[in-house]
Parts: structure tokens; C-alpha cells; sequence
């Protein structure tokens, strides 16, 4: 390409062709920005593909959509061809444990999650999960399919007056308290950090400073925490232990938040009665207890997959790319660049 008609534009690339967020959206877009797709689908086919592309021209800003397994991690092995013009990675997901942030961090990269877009759907999860696992249901399924029709089953529970304790008061913890409100549930809350009062108020939120003190008090645990050094294995054997004879379990966040083998065991010695769980230590390769048991109802992380989730997560994408380009600063950064350049 001639210097010419090399374009002012800044370039942006999608792994994957963004599919939900719209075809006229991205027109609109690309009249500030020459979007492209990079067409890799795995691992081996991004770091083949990449650095070719970055040698016809540089990189500006990389959108990653969900449905990242295949690609994991993203990381300077993956992503280094892009070093040092790239300034911004964006991620549809709203979890980024895959993500190598100290690496896009030394080499001035923004990087951006997505704080909103999964996160209604993903509390919506963890309420069908805990209406779930207080009703039995995946025995009460299966007998409706084999024929024999309530055996054994006997009275679930209700609900109402129950306290369901959330793990992790951030966006989707905040959705879910809303929404089991209207279930007549009362709502306590864990944080590191405690919410303003007015946050307590506005969702019905009764706090616990300790995480045991909140276990001790709960019926029904929610985990909505994000996935980090500190929380890898946060509820394990001791958690159990503090927690209320016949309690249940729901996990939305990350499988590695609980200890697998911790939890096999409160199943199994009734300490807890059921657990409903969207993730898993090893996804897709799960330990087959959960896919037999009848003390858990299981989902296979669909927390976050509806369509309104997935145009919302992918629109956050490129409004991050277009903050940064128009303002200086994304949206929501995971880092902060302004920071660590002052």
C-alpha cells in the first residue's frame, strides 16, 4: 500500500466477526474507524494469522468476543505481534482470569471488560439455579422422563423468608438481589469493600463484614465473585463448616471459587442439601459427580448466553475502543494506564 492511501483511521480488529451487535452498528462505527476480522478460530490459527496481519499495517485497538476457549490464554504468546502500537484490548466477557493484564499493563495496553452486559443475564442464571436446587427439580425432571412420576419425591422449599447470601455485591450480585426480592427472599451481601448505605438501601442488602459470619447466616449461597489469586478456592472445607446444616450452593461466577472436592464432600455428608452450578474447575471436562449426581442441577456456563447479553457485551467492546480514541480514557478499564504513565 502506497503511503498515499494508507488510511488515518484507526485500525480495529475483531477475532471473530462480531455477530450481535449488528451489521448497521458496525457501519456506523466504521465511518471513525477501518474495522476488520481476523478469521482465526483457535489458538494455532491466531498466532499464524496475526503477526501477518499486523505486517500489513499495525494494530490499534483488538476486540475479543465470547467464545474464548479456544484461544486461551491471552497472553504475550498469543497477542505480542501487536506490541507496541496496539493501545486497547477489549473483552465481551465479563470475567478476565485468561487475560495476562500485567503484560498489556507494561506495555501501555488498556484493557477493558465488560462491567453490564452479562450481567442481568447472569444473575437471571443464579436465580433459576436457586429456585432450582430449592425445588428438587433435576430429580423431579428426570422422573417426569422415566415414568415414574414423584417417586420419592417429597415436599421442596419455599423461597420466601429465606436469606440468600451473595458472595459479591457487584453488578451481577446487585441484579440478583433485585430479583429475589421478588421472591420474597431477605438479601445479605459479602464484599471486601462495603457498599455505601444508600447501595444497601436500594437493594435490600443486610451486610456481613466476615464471609463466615455471612455463610453462618445464609440458607441459600450465591458465589458472584470474580476469579483472582485472593478467591481461587475462597469456599473450601472451613466455608462448608460455617455454613447452616442443609444450606444450599449456587456458583455463576467461576468453577476454581470453590473447592470441588470441599463441596463433593457437604454434598455428600448432607451438610449441604443441593448445589446449582453454571461452572466448573476444568470446563468442558467436568468431574463426572456433577453429571450424575442428584444433589446438583447443572448448567454448561450459560450464564451470559442470550442474545440481548452477547449485543450488549459487544457494543461495550467498541464504545471502550471509541472512549479511548475520542476521550483519551475507555469507558471501563481494568487497568489504569493514566495511573501508571503519571
Amino acid at each position: 500500500m502506497s503511503p498515499a492511501k494508507i488510511s488515518l483511521k484507526p485500525r480495529v480488529v475483531a477475532l471473530g466477526h462480531p455477530k450481535y451487535v449488528g451489521e448497521e452498528y458496525l457501519a456506523s462505527f466504521s465511518n471513525d474507524f477501518d474495522f476488520e476480522v481476523l478469521e482465526a478460530t483457535n489458538r494455532a490459527e491466531t498466532k499464524a494469522m496475526l503477526p501477518r496481519m499486523v505486517a500489513e499495517r499495525p494494530i490499534d485497538a483488538f476486540v475479543i468476543r465470547m467464545g474464548t476457549p479456544p484461544y486461551e490464554p491471552f497472553d504475550e504468546d498469543l497477542l505480542g505481534a501487536m506490541v507496541p502500537h496496539c493501545k486497547i484490548i477489549t473483552s465481551a466477557s465479563a470475567g478476565f482470569n485468561e487475560f495476562d493484564v500485567d503484560w498489556m499493563t507494561k506495555n501501555n495496553i488498556w484493557f477493558c471488560n465488560t462491567v453490564d452486559a452479562v450481567a442481568e443475564a447472569t444473575a437471571d442464571m443464579a436465580m433459576f439455579l436457586t429456585l432450582a436446587v430449592l425445588r428438587d427439580t433435576t430429580r423431579a425432571e428426570r422422573q417426569a422422563r422415566d415414568g415414574s412420576w414423584k417417586a420419592n419425591l417429597v415436599p421442596v422449599r419455599d423461597p420466601g423468608g429465606l436469606t440468600l447470601g451473595i458472595v459479591g455485591a457487584g453488578s451481577i450480585g446487585k441484579y440478583l438481589a433485585r430479583k429475589a426480592a421478588a421472591f420474597n427472599m431477605k438479601v445479605a451481601y459479602h464484599n471486601r469493600r462495603r457498599l455505601p448505605v444508600e447501595e444497601e438501601q436500594r437493594y435490600g442488602l443486610t451486610y456481613h463484614a466476615r464471609l463466615d459470619d455471612l455463610l453462618a447466616a445464609s440458607d441459600v449461597v450465591s458465589i458472584n465473585c470474580p476469579l483472582n489469586t485472593q478467591t481461587t478456592h475462597l469456599i473450601s472445607h472451613a466455608q462448608f463448616a460455617a455454613m447452616k446444616d442443609g444450606a444450599f450452593l449456587v456458583n455463576t461466577a467461576r468453577g476454581p471459587v470453590v473447592d470441588e472436592d470441599a463441596l463433593i464432600h457437604a454434598l455428600e455428608s448432607g451438610k449441604l442439601t443441593r448445589a446449582g452450578l453454571d461452572v466448573f474447575h476444568n470446563e468442558p471436562n467436568i468431574n463426572p459427580y456433577f453429571r450424575s449426581s442428584d444433589r446438583v442441577i447443572v448448567q454448561p456456563h450459560m450464564g451470559g448466553l442470550t442474545d440481548l447479553a452477547f449485543r450488549k457485551s459487544e457494543t461495550e467492546c467498541f464504545e471502550n475502543i471509541r472512549s479511548l480514541f475520542t476521550t483519551g480514557r475507555p469507558v471501563a478499564p481494568v487497568n489504569n494506564l493514566n495511573s501508571k504513565l503519571g
